[in-house]
């Protein structure tokens, strides 16, 4: 990944990405990643000629791999303002690793730099209020839950929640704040049912669950991610869509990152009203051709091009 120089007009559509940054460990080399960074990268690269520039919010240590990291977030041309540094706590890492089955592993590590996160005044006081506020329920895991609530409290914005449950950090009064504030909710289908047990509708269908959801925690739409099968959203009007099935098992190198890619362009989609329809064929369609490449992230930025193309993402109104 070399230096970016976007030469960009200031961002006009103010977004903020909460939470983890870190590296994903896979034998044979190690790639920048976490939720966030993912989402903040697809977000800058496919929507930057909109005014799109994604400010980060997240940790890193005063360590080699931090220098690394943040040089990695500096190239890409993402903001660096809310990227703090830990003197005591290291920078990120989880092993990955693939499982013979298919899928992967995650080996997370406890007390990183990301568990620490600060309500930075300087963030919480230059910025005006963000549009939308992106955070996930591993970064909630310890510490950084401070001041994700203080940023949520100092903003009028829209919460998009990405919810990852990673075992042992999967808490019930977590789920229900993250819920209470989001406004649009992404989720695996095996991710819900398993809320759906912890919150006591342990013989509800995943569609049925899911509206009760939308319906107890005033959420707008619901999204729903289920591998090579698709993908299907709710929204609070009873409106329902899905995606057919990508049918391109044979084309996956890994799934690292594939939930995140699909939450960028949803996002994206959100950001510039696109139909409901439309941004959620668009989002798989993306997320199927992440799967294509080792790790969350594309080494060669050309990789976006074709989607900034299809999308007419680099015109002046994106459709």
């Amino acid at each position: 990944m070399t230096q970016t120089d976007f030469n960009s007009p200031p961002a006009s559509k103010p977004v903020f990405v909460f939470g983890e940054v870190l590296f994903d460990c896979f034998p044979e080399r190690e790639l920048p990643g976490g939720a966030p960074f993912n989402v903040a990268h697809h977000l800058l690269w496919l929507g930057r000629a909109q005014g799109i520039f994604p400010t980060l919010i997240s940790r890193i240590g005063k360590d080699a791999r931090g220098k690394r990291l943040r040089a990695l977030i500096e190239a890409a041309g993402l903001i660096p303002d809310g990227i703090q540094q830990d003197p005591e706590h290291p920078t990120g890492t989880v092993q990955v690793s693939e499982l013979p089955s298919g899928g992967h592993e995650f080996e997370i590590r406890q007390d990183q730099a990301w568990d620490f996160i600060q309500a930075d005044a300087r963030v919480l006081e230059s910025s005006t209020d963000p549009e939308w506020l992106y955070f996930g329920t591993l970064a909630q895991r310890a510490g950084s839950h401070v001041a994700l609530r203080s940023m949520v409290q100092a903003y009028h914005t829209r919460g998009f929640l990405d919810v990852n449950l990673r075992d042992p950090w999967v808490r019930e009064d977590v789920l229900r704040w993250s819920l209470q504030h989001a406004e649009v909710v992404k989720v695996s289908e095996a991710e819900l049912l398993r809320i759906a047990v912890l919150f006591g509708y342990a013989s509800a269908t995943a569609l049925r669950f899911g509206e009760c959801l939308i319906h107890e925690f005033d959420i707008s739409q619901l999204l729903v991610t289920n591998g090579e099968q698709g993908a299907w959203l709710l929204s609070a009007s009873g409106e329902y869509a899905h995606t057919s099935p990508s049918g391109n098992a044979s084309t996956v190198v890994d799934t690292v990152g594939a939930g995140d890619a699909f939450a960028a362009v949803y996002w994206l989609g959100l950001i510039l009203d696109w139909p409901k329809q439309q941004a959620l064929d668009r989002a798989h369609a993306f997320a199927v051709q992440i799967c294509g490449l080792r790790g969350a992230i594309p080494e060669d930025p050309t990789f976006y091009e074709p989607f900034s193309s299809a999308w007419q993402l680099a015109e002046e109104h994106a459709v």
